[in-house]
C-alpha cells in the first residue's frame, strides 16, 4: 500500500499531482501537522477523501503577499483558523507578557504569526483573490461569534465576522459544516446565500429566511450596559443543544449576526472513519532542520 504524502503546500507540489488547481485551500497559523490532533489536518484529509483537492498554507508571512499566492486561487473557497490554540493565548501569558515559546511552530520559534490571525489571513485573502468564498472557523473564531468580551483589550467587540469580512463562520467541530459546503459551493450554490447549514454564522441584513429565533440584546446595547451584556449572554447559553437549539441572531449596526443550531454530532463510526483517514501521523518535513514541532 502507497504510504500517505503531506498534501500539497505550493505550486510545484500542486503540479506534482498533476493538479491546476485546488479546491479549497486552508490558511493556518500553525505549523503543519499531518495529524487528526490538528483541525486543518483532519478537515483536510476528509475533503480529500471525498475527492476535493486540497491545500494548505501553513503559517504565511502576513507583512507580504507571496505566501498567501502560494497555491493560487482555490474553486471553492478560502479556510481560515487561527490554530489549535486562540492566538492570543500562543502570543501573551494572562500577565500580558510576551511568551517565550510557540509549542504549535517550528522549534518553538515565536513571532511567526499575529495578533489575532482569522482577521489578518482573512483580510488579506479577500484582498488578493476578490470573489472567492472566505470562511473562518477554529477556536479563535468560535469564541468570538457574537459580542464578547475580550481580555486582552479590556473590551466588548463585535462579532468576529464584520472584522474579519469573512462569508461564514464555522463554530465548534467543523466535519459536517466543511463536508456540506463544500458539496453545496461545487453544485454552483452562492455562499452569500447559503442560510441554513448548522454550526456556522452569518451575517445578513434580511432576516426574512429564519424562523423561530432569538433576538439577543444588539452590540450597541451591550457595550453600554453590562445588563445587557449578561442578558445577552444567558439567552445564547440557552441555545448551545443541538438536539434543541435554536438561532440566535444579533444586530450589529445595520446588520445582523446569524448563530444557526450547532451542528449534529458525530456517530460513532462517522468519528472512527474520519480518525482512520490516511495521515502521516508526521510534521511536515521541512521542519526537520528546526528540530520538528514541539506539539
Amino acid at each position: 500500500m502507497k504510504p500517505p504524502q503531506f498534501l500539497p503546500t505550493n505550486k510545484n507540489e500542486m503540479r506534482q499531482r498533476g493538479w491546476d488547481a485546488c479546491d479549497v485551500i486552508f490558511i493556518t497559523a500553525d505549523a503543519y501537522c499531518d495529524h487528526p490532533s490538528f483541525g486543518v489536518a483532519l478537515l483536510s484529509r476528509l475533503l480529500e477523501d471525498e475527492g476535493y483537492k486540497v491545500g494548505i498554507i501553513a503559517q504565511p508571512d502576513w507583512h507580504k503577499n507571496d505566501d498567501f499566492q502560494r497555491l493560487g486561487r482555490p474553486r471553492l473557497f478560502f479556510g481560515i483558523t487561527a490554530g489549535n490554540l486562540d492566538s492570543m493565548l500562543n502570543i501573551y501569558t494572562s500577565n500580558m507578557n510576551l511568551r517565550k515559546l510557540d509549542k504549535y511552530s517550528p522549534g518553538g520559534a515565536v513571532g511567526l504569526r499575529p495578533k489575532l490571525p482569522t482577521i489578518v489571513y482573512a483580510n488579506k485573502a479577500r484582498e488578493l483573490f476578490s470573489g472567492v468564498p472566505v470562511v473562518i472557523g477554529g477556536i479563535e473564531a468560535s469564541m468570538r461569534r457574537l459580542a464578547h468580551y475580550d481580555f486582552w483589550s479590556d473590551k466588548v467587540k463585535r462579532s468576529i465576522l464584520f472584522d474579519s469580512k469573512a462569508d461564514m463562520l464555522i463554530y465548534g467541530m467543523g466535519e459536517r459544516q466543511v463536508s456540506e459546503l463544500a458539496r453545496r459551493l461545487k453544485k454552483g450554490e452562492v455562499i452569500n446565500n447559503i442560510n441554513d447549514i448548522r454550526g456556522t454564522a452569518v451575517a445578513r441584513k434580511d432576516l426574512s429566511f429564519l424562523e423561530g429565533f432569538v433576538t439577543l440584546p444588539s452590540f450597541e446595547e451591550v457595550v453600554a450596559d453590562k445588563h445587557k451584556f449578561l442578558e445577552a449572554f444567558k439567552l445564547y447559553s440557552g441555545e448551545l443543544g443541538p438536539f434543541s437549539a435554536r438561532p440566535v441572531v444579533q444586530k450589529v449596526d445595520t446588520r445582523f449576526c446569524v448563530q444557526l443550531a450547532p451542528a449534529q454530532p458525530l456517530t460513532t463510526e462517522e468519528l472512527d472513519r474520519i480518525y482512520a483517514l490516511k495521515f502521516t501521523r508526521l510534521c511536515h518535513p521541512r521542519y526537520e532542520a528546526f528540530g520538528g514541532v514541539p506539539a
